[in-house]
């Protein structure tokens, strides 16, 4: 089943709590933390992270686009994030705080740039439960789905699937009902989407990406 995770960096912030409700039909909030240093922009920082984790309907997936991760990302599992996900170019040991992760209680991913090569990380599946695969450049919202990035995707399917783990492969960059398609083919099971999301009414939106993917899939 695929899961569809709005994207709230492209939410309205003045009525944030509004919009965490208009995508209850979601299956996880993903969170934007940027920090101004790994990427030229700046969101939330965990203030803001636990507010919106007190009052979301659905879980949280929280995806750091910041620096040294390896003494911040623990801090966001401990606020209660379902998910945190952590840059490969970024985290010193990434092994070491995959399992800090877990210990706390949150879901470990880690997350590849597109010229990030994807080979390194491939014996190391097993220490994450997902693999976000970014489909544009991190740090802003509203760029086009890139999808020479989608062999990536297929190679971390096939190891997957070979060695039959249990490891989310996700998505996050101009995802649209037609983009998804293509992710989804290349071995996609994890969709961020903002834009089209917060475009147009956010749960029709998410049903119409539901929709996209079953029709793939049959």
């Amino acid at each position: 089943m695929a899961r569809i995770n709005p994207s709230i960096l492209a939410a309205d912030f003045v009525n944030l709590e509004r919009d965490l409700d208009r995508i209850a039909t979601a299956d996880l909030v993903h969170v934007d933390v940027m920090d101004n240093h790994f990427v030229p922009n700046l969101t939330f920082g965990p203030q803001m992270v636990g507010r919106i984790q007190d009052v979301s309907a659905i879980p949280l997936d929280v995806h750091l686009m910041i620096d040294d991760p390896d003494r911040w990302a623990p801090g966001y599992a401990e606020l209660g994030a379902y998910s945190v996900t952590f840059h490969a170019e970024a985290a010193a040991e990434p092994v070491a705080l995959a399992r800090r992760l877990r210990a706390i209680g949150a879901r470990a991913g880690i997350a590849l740039k597109p010229g990030t090569a994807v080979e390194p990380y491939l014996d190391l599946l097993p220490e994450f439960d997902q693999v976000l695969v970014m489909t544009v450049e991190p740090g802003f919202g509203g760029q086009s789905f890139m999808p020479e990035t989608m062999p990536k995707l297929r190679a971390l399917r096939e190891t997957v699937e070979a060695r039959g783990l249990d490891v989310w492969l996700q998505v996050d960059g101009g995802v649209t009902a037609e983009t998804i398609v293509i992710a989804a083919e290349a071995g996609a099971d994890t969709f961020v989407a903002g834009s089209s999301v917060f475009r147009g009414e956010p749960a029709e939106q998410i049903a119409g990406l539901r929709a996209a993917v079953a029709a793939h899939a049959h």
